[in-house]
């Protein structure tokens, strides 16, 4: 079977409904799944902030309080904590996450999608890593395997694998995906949002019908 996800490094729930996939995958031990992690950004427009932390930002685009939204984050951590992940906006540095998915997009030539995408997460949301920062970029995906050299590359060209990330998005749109996560099972059914496990449990078993 056949797992296509779009997702977003900087999408706290994209990485919550990873682990609720792969709790689900895990009652399927004699199945074979391919999962492929596909790009998407929720605003592709944000530039690096790093005089400004999370919750200030988000207060500034969303036009509330500073208490609401840390409040609103407060509710993410719990529930990324249920899951077993371990959530510091506090460290969080806003990034672009355009050069990070370019990464992706050669880790997958080498089937290394799903670690690269778990290492940025990790860095992200868990060790308040800079995700626009060159050295650190080269280094975590040196940590997924990649070769330092080829991540260098990828850093320093803008332009390699960017039509790989538009056409993601592009077929995002296509398919009507209004956010991520974004979950297809073998062209045949989509789950929205980070479902309980169980969810993906009863769609699996769907799919296989």
């Amino acid at each position: 079977m056949k797992i296509e996800i779009w997702s977003d490094i900087m999408c706290p729930f994209c990485y919550i409904g990873k682990r609720q996939l792969e709790k689900a995958l895990a009652e399927f031990p004699n199945h074979e799944f391919e999962i492929e992690w596909k790009s998407f950004q929720l605003d592709p427009s944000i530039t690096p902030q790093h005089n400004k932390d999370v919750y200030t930002f988000l207060a500034e685009r969303k036009g509330i309080s500073l208490d609401q939204s840390k409040e609103m984050h407060k509710g993410v951590v719990e529930r990324a904590k249920s899951v077993g992940l371990d959530y510091h906006f506090e460290k969080a540095i806003v990034s672009n996450s355009l050069t990070a998915h370019r990464i992706i997009h050669l880790a997958k030539t080498k089937k290394l999608g799903d670690e690269m995408e778990e290492i940025f997460f990790k860095a992200y949301f868990t060790e308040g890593k800079d995700l626009n920062d060159a050295s650190t970029l080269i280094e975590l995906g040196s940590l997924a395997g990649l070769n330092e050299n080829e991540v260098r590359e990828v850093v320093e060209n803008e332009k390699m694998y960017l039509n790989d990330v538009a056409k993601d998005i592009a077929e995002a749109q296509e398919i009507g995906v209004q956010g991520v996560p974004f979950f297809v099972f073998d062209r045949k059914y989509a789950i929205s949002g980070a479902q309980p496990h169980e969810t993906f449990v009863q769609t699996i078993n769907e799919t296989n019908k």
